[in-house]
Order: structure tokens, then sequence, then C-alpha cells
């Protein structure tokens, strides 16, 4: 049996060492302070979103005991009468952000398809790069070029052609105004779009190798690999991609708000204008004189708040579940 040596009998007699060893870090003075450091920072971050939901919750509360459970189902928004109901934001909320992934989805999961099989390696990343760099344009840029391009297009072209062509629906009603869910809607979806594209190519390429190999090797096409192959493989982080996306369109307030209409109303028409959470609190929120107006807005807020961390959970979760890919993986 070897005896022990100096050094540890040291550790095993240092009250500390038993702590130390289990957060893994050497007990020593620097590694000390680095480890309290990062925990510290790490535990900065969920404190900080811990009091926004505690301050929130307080910034609402004479909201919630006055409207209690009625605040969701209630329509009418009345700061005059003091009478307020979130269902027409959250009604305006849940269909500018379907109706954006409606459109989004598709096309996304298309390019996120070529960047990650099909393109050639010297287009990849160039495209790639492109693709991420239309997250980074501000939102208020694309409130503006809805407003002077995508609005008048709407307005004098695509939606009087709906209402030709598909006007005995209700979703394409009423007179042609350029602003209002439609707008949004599609504003919305070009908003998303880079990030389901992003996620859902990284999460392709994630894929590892053999299985494309072993699809090729019994006589797939490139179609039938990627069919076969990779999209049932990465099911789960393109779904993750797709509430990722999902999450940015509940949130979204700027360029929404200039193209939506802004009218707490619903209605079965795209061509209406309406109003979101978000874009009614960035309206109002200046404009609000009492406490229960300052209240009621604030509960849109939390609600705002809590949808979206949830969605935002899964969607992290979902994407980490694919992104612990087998060895083999391909480049990006």
């Amino acid at each position: 049996m070897q005896r022990p040596n100096a050094l540890d009998l040291r550790r095993a007699l240092t009250p500390s060492a038993s702590f130390w060893a289990w957060t893994g870090t050497e007990a020593n003075l620097g590694d000390r302070l680095f480890h309290g450091a990062a925990a510290l920072c790490a535990f900065g971050v969920v404190a900080a979103l811990a009091g926004m939901g505690v301050e929130m919750i307080r910034a609402s509360l004479s909201s919630i005991e006055r409207f209690g459970l009625g605040f969701v189902t209630e329509v009418t928004w009345d700061p005059v009468r003091e009478l307020f109901g979130a269902a027409p934001f959250i009604f305006g909320t849940i269909v500018s952000s379907l109706l954006a992934l409606a459109i989004a989805v598709p096309v996304a999961v298309g390019v996120a398809i070529f960047l990650a099989e099909l393109a050639p390696a010297w287009l990849r990343t160039p495209a790639s790069f492109v693709v991420e760099l239309l997250a980074a344009i501000p939102s208020v840029v694309y409130g503006l070029w809805g407003v002077f391009v995508l609005a008048p297009w709407l307005r004098d072209t695509v939606q009087p052609a709906l209402a030709a062509a598909l006007g005995f629906l209700p979703f394409f009603g009423g007179p042609a105004r350029g602003f209002g869910m439609l707008a949004g809607g599609l504003i919305l979806a070009i908003m998303i779009l880079p990030t389901i594209a992003s996620v859902s190519r990284d999460v392709m390429v994630a894929v590892p190798t053999s299985y494309r190999e072993a699809a090729l090797a019994l006589g797939a096409t490139r179609f039938e690999t990627v069919q076969v192959a990779v999209l049932p493989h990465a099911k789960a982080g393109i779904v993750g991609a797709v509430i990722l996306g999902l999450g940015r369109a509940l949130g979204e307030t700027m360029a929404v708000t200039m193209v939506i209409g802004n009218r707490a109303e619903i209605s079965a028409s795209l061509f209406a204008p309406a109003a979101t959470l978000a874009s009614v609190i960035a309206n109002e929120y200046a404009e609000a004189t009492s406490d229960l107006y300052l209240a009621a807005l604030s509960e849109l807020g939390l609600m705002l708040f809590a949808v979206t961390l949830i969605l935002n959970i899964g969607a992290r979760l979902l994407v980490g579940k694919v992104g612990r890919a087998a060895p083999g993986v391909r480049g990006g």
C-alpha cells in the first residue's frame, strides 16, 4: 500500500479542501477568487431576471386585483373610463406571430437546407453571413421600410388582388389600407426568418456525416438523403428554431408598431388594423396618467415576459438536444 505524501496529508487536514474539490477548483486564492467572480456573474443574471419578474408583478398588482382573470378575456380598452382588457392585444399578438411563422418557416427551412446540404463550399460561408446579417438590422429600419415600401405595395397591389380572388373569405374583406395585420405579419416574417434559418442550419450541420453516407450508400438521392437522414435527426432542433423565432415575433415592438395600425379591436380580416401586447405598451406607456392605467400596461408586459421566457427556455432545450451530436458532424 502506497504511503500518503505530505501534500495529500495537508489537503486532507484542510477544512475547505472537500468543498473546493467538489466545486472543481484548486484550493488556492487565485482560483477561489476566479470561481467566486464567475459564480457571481452567473447568479447575477438569474437575479436580474427574477428581479424583473418581481417588479412587474408588483407594478401590476392593482390591475390584477381589480380585473382578475377577466383581464385576459375582456375586449374593452378604455383609459377614460379605466376599463382595461387584454383580449384585443392577445389576439393581435397571436395572429401576427402565427402569420409570420406560416410565411417564414418554409422559406427559412429551405434556406437552411440549401446552406447545410446543397450550397457549394465557396458560397456557403458568404451566404450564411448575409442571412445572419439580416438579424442584425435594427427593427426601426424594418419599420421605416414597412412604412415607405411594404404598406404602399400591399395597399396598391397585394390587397386588391387578394380581395378580388379571395374576397368571399372573411380574412380578405374590408378596404385595402396597407397598414394592418397583414403588414405586421409580413414584416415579422422577414425579421424572424434569419433566426430560424441560422439555427436550423447549425442543427443540420450537427447531424453526423455517417447518416448521410449510409443513405447515399443505399442509393438515395440528395433530396432523399435530406428527407430520410438529415431532417428526422434535426427535427427537434428545427422545432426549437421555430420557437425561438416565435419568441422574437411575440416580443417585437418597433417595426410592428409602425405598420400594424394600432387599433384595439378583434377582426377576422387581415386587412384591418390591430395591435399587439408590445405595440400597445410602446404607444401608451408614456401617456398613462393614472395608477390603474400604468398597472394594466404593466400586466400586459408581465404576460409577454412570462410567455417569451417559457418559449425561449423550451427552444433552447430542443436546440441543445440536437446540438449534443455524435462525433463525425460536418463542418460549417
